[in-house]
């Protein structure tokens, strides 16, 4: 996906969930199945004699009749999660899995093999609309909601063959295997069909990645095991997303923020010229002494973002690009960036919440959302990358 999320602290280990009550995993129930939600999974509702029990369930579709086995969830849960192991009543949208590990009790890599990819692309523009309302204080009839749509990208074959780069682990007996959803457990895969033919694994050393964009090209060295967009068409299309949003221009001072290798630092330092400045903050101390190589003209900083932009002088930045991780900016970057009174900001997001929330921190700062574009970077799963504009109330023609 995007950016990992950080590692449970070494020596920590999970609290066991102590017992709520009697266990309902294995229980069936017919269900009708309501909307989609944040996750990749639908939200139903199971009778329990005089109480109603939401059920996240997977490999369903809305307005489907389909029969429900119960994965997680006790008596006293606020909600369940299950599996949709049979159909009653199938929805238009419905296809068969063109992968055979795909389907309850199966890989958990994919969420969507069983919607055409034309619908999985609403069910993830009806999420987004969904946080951007609930979470990000935007009106539903905004038209930056109510007409958005998730665009497809160039480099995968109808949603397939897009990861070039795969980590498998070891089934049982040998041979590569995937794990099944929220579960250690490991079933054989002879051939990951969202991956390309040549997907490499991660592994030691750096590799060398190439990206043309308007005309102008750049080689990002990078960390074999690092962060990098694996679907082959992300790179180019992002930064053509963020050039368009932002219309860098020469002399401009720019901060890219969680800037990883310099993907968007070298393509913005070509717009601003030799009067301009970029300066790049990285909290992965590998990534950000690569993006040094890769951009030699940008001024880079390697640390936890916040704690960088304390330190960062207080002079003002024309343009800022914001890359998070999946937890998004939050608070803090959010408020050290609006304290340089940035024109524009370009937030590229790859979670619908976390890019909601951080949306609603800029509106309380006069920051509004001026455009917001959605990317399928990931077909046949429920994540979507977006890129956003943000701009100074009263500043958009500027």
């Amino acid at each position: 996906m995007s950016r990992p999320q950080r590692p449970a602290p070494r020596g920590r280990r999970p609290r066991p969930k102590a017992s709520k009550g009697e266990s309902y995993v294995g229980r069936r129930f017919e269900v009708e199945v309501g909307p989609v939600a944040h996750g990749g999974h639908f939200v139903a509702r199971v009778q329990i004699e005089d109480a109603s029990r939401v059920v996240f369930v997977r490999h369903a579709l809305p307005g489907e009749q389909v029969v429900v086995e119960i994965t997680e969830g006790t008596a006293g849960d606020r909600f369940w999660r299950g599996d949709a192991v049979s159909v009653v009543s199938a929805a238009p949208e419905r296809v068969v899995p063109p992968c055979p590990y795909a389907g309850p009790g199966l890989c958990g890599g994919c969420d969507f093999q069983h919607v055409s990819v034309s619908a999985q692309r609403e069910l993830k523009a009806t999420v987004l609309r969904e946080q951007l309302v609930r979470l990000g204080g935007l009106s539903a009839s905004d038209p930056l909601v109510s007409e958005l749509a998730v665009e497809a990208v160039p480099g995968d074959e109808d949603g397939l063959r897009w990861r070039t780069r795969q980590r498998y682990t070891t089934a049982p007996g040998g041979g590569r295997g995937m794990r099944k959803y929220r579960s250690h457990d490991v079933i054989p895969v002879d051939d990951c069909l969202i991956a390309t033919e040549d997907a490499r694994e991660p592994g030691a050393g750096t590799v060398v990645e190439q990206v043309a964009v308007g005309g102008a090209e750049h080689s990002f060295e990078v960390s074999a095991d690092g962060f990098w967009q694996v679907h082959p068409g992300a790179p180019s299309t992002l930064v053509s997303a963020v050039l368009s949003a932002l219309s860098p221009a020469p002399g401009d001072t720019v901060l890219d923020l969680y800037a990883g290798v310099g993907l968007f630092s070298a393509f913005l330092a070509d717009r601003v010229g030799p009067t301009g400045r970029v300066v790049a903050v990285e909290g992965d101390p590998t990534a950000s002494a690569l993006s040094v190589g890769n951009v030699p003209t940008a001024e880079v900083s390697a640390g936890d973002v916040a704690t960088v932009l304390a330190r960062l002088e207080e002079g003002p930045f024309d343009l800022v690009v914001l890359d998070p991780p999946r937890e998004g900016a939050r608070r803090k970057v959010v408020e050290a960036v609006v304290a340089r009174s940035p024109r524009k900001v370009a937030y590229v997001a790859c979670d619908p919440a976390a890019l909601a929330r951080d949306v609603a921190i800029f509106a309380e700062h006069g920051y509004r959302l001026q455009s917001l574009r959605a990317f399928d970077l990931f077909p046949m799963t429920h994540h979507v990358e977006c890129v956003a504009l943000l701009t100074k109330t009263g500043s958009e023609q500027q």
